[in-house]
């Protein structure tokens, strides 16, 4: 996930007690006979079982792609690295007979995007993974590394190179059982997700080009972390920037008719009301992340962070403030943005406000679909025994690529890669146990999308 719009990070969450059972079955017990019982479920056809079967015999073969490609730095504005890890990826594809593509984003001035297309008759699919991380590399954090027989931790290990593995093992498996050879199948792993290249729109272009006329999205980040969660619904985000000036003088004649109230008194009047016009509308957030005001400010954008200069006898001339606003649909931002700006447009004496918005990540708003695909969802976790699967509220779920796709997919689903927690930092974990558990949901996923009519007639049959 894109790090200045992210939920807070996930705190560590055990597995719940259903799984962490299995956990410790699968231990006592052993793997070959856990498997055999999974394989076997009746709920299963027999392709799935064949599925899972596969999936449980090439764990290790899972677990040394992960550990490969979380020891390359790939930070964003590392471009080498990031171009390492798409070739890592791109000759896994290649060998299960995708058409394979890098798309160069030089004008944007980031590494590029692999893109990789499976094409046939069936319902078009769209895979979405990235390659970049938030560690660059001049970070302390570099390497993979075991904490226990469960638990990994490693830069992007779960954000989300533990999800692009999923993707890659699932398909594996949907190779080895002979189910991939005709789906319609399309994966885009972006080089800039967690700080994209501007004009965005440019940045995006091959995701929503491949996007375009797509039956499902499934997006492949690990969300809060919890294995009973997946995503259907994220709020987009926007920065704003709002820049007064106003009169200044000696300030014994502060609110005078002459001088005014100041600039720093016009931009708290301007928070305030926006707290007391937007605040508590449901799934809208805004908030004032740096302010700064004085006689003389200087505010480094990219750095987001300045310094103002001023007396205490004299009224301020300059106030700036920078925030995001975050919302549910495109309808919610327009109507904030609008409230916002009408609040600026009336100032107070002697000053003068302005007030813009960036281009921002757009939000994944609710749909019917999206909660088609994660009843299905739900539906296969079920049947692989593994429980049920809910949907994460849109007010904890950040920004993401896969709003991007929204209105061009008619089913999207998110977070259902590799879980763990504490992602974005130097403690960022995996849990190893979910890496089989959700390349086995996403594998039974994508055959029953690519063959609905099968998977119908199997649902009716049991």
């Amino acid at each position: 996930m894109i790090c200045p719009h992210l939920d807070t990070p996930a705190s560590p969450r055990p597995l719940s007690n259903r799984l962490l059972l299995s956990a410790v079955l699968l231990a006592s017990l052993g793997t070959a006979f856990l498997s055999s019982v999974s394989a076997q479920s009746p709920a299963l056809t027999r392709e799935e079982q064949a599925l899972v079967a596969y999936v449980d015999a090439h764990g290790a073969e899972g677990l040394s792609l992960l550990e490969r490609v979380v020891d390359i730095n790939s930070g964003t504005m590392n471009l080498p690295g990031v171009q390492e890890v798409g070739r890592v990826f791109r000759a896994e594809l290649d060998a299960l007979g995708f058409r394979t593509q890098w798309i160069d984003q030089s004008a944007v001035q980031r590494a590029g995007h692999l893109l990789a297309e499976h094409p046939a008759a069936g319902p078009r699919i769209l895979l979405i993974g990235h390659l970049d991380t938030v560690f660059e590399k001049d970070h302390s954090f570099q390497k993979f590394a075991r904490i226990d027989a469960t638990s990994a931790r490693g830069p992007g290990i779960i954000d989300m190179k533990g999800g692009d593995v999923v993707i890659v093992q699932a398909l594996k498996a949907l190779n080895a059982v002979g189910l991939l050879k005709t789906m319609n199948i399309v994966v885009v792993m972006t080089g800039d997700e967690e700080e994209p290249g501007h004009p965005r729109a440019r940045a995006r272009e091959a995701l929503v080009a491949a996007a375009r006329g797509a039956d499902a999205a499934i997006g492949f980040e690990d969300g809060d972390g919890d294995p009973e969660h997946a995503i259907v619904a994220r709020r987009g985000t926007t920065s704003w920037d709002l820049r007064v000036t106003a009169k200044t003088g000696h300030s014994s004649q502060i609110f005078s008719q002459e001088i005014g109230a100041g600039a720093i008194f016009e931009a708290a009047r301007i928070l305030t009301a926006f707290r007391e016009r937007l605040g508590g509308e449901e799934h809208l957030t805004f908030n004032p992340g740096v302010i700064l005001g004085g006689t003389n400010i200087e505010f480094d954008d990219p750095q987001s962070r300045g310094s103002a200069s001023g007396r205490t006898n004299v009224v301020s001339a300059q106030a700036r403030v920078t925030g995001d606003l975050r919302a549910l649909t495109l309808d919610q931002f327009a109507r904030a943005q609008r409230t916002m700006a009408s609040i600026v447009a009336t100032p107070l004496s002697n000053a003068q406000s302005t007030i813009s918005f960036d281009e921002g990540y757009p939000p994944l708003a609710p749909t019917d679909g999206n909660a088609r695909v994660l009843a299905q969802y739900d539906r296969v976790s079920r049947d692989l025994g593994f429980g049920p699967v809910t949907a994460v509220s849109p007010d904890k779920a950040g920004a993401a690529d896969v709003s991007y796709v929204a209105g061009e997919a008619k089913l999207i689903l998110d977070a259902v890669g590799l879980k763990g927690h504490d992602d974005h930092s130097p403690g960022e974990t995996a849990d190893l146990r979910t890496l089989p558990l959700q390349t086995k949901r996403a594998a039974v996923l994508l055959s029953r999308l690519a063959q609905p009519a099968r998977a119908v007639a199997s649902s009716a049959g049991r």
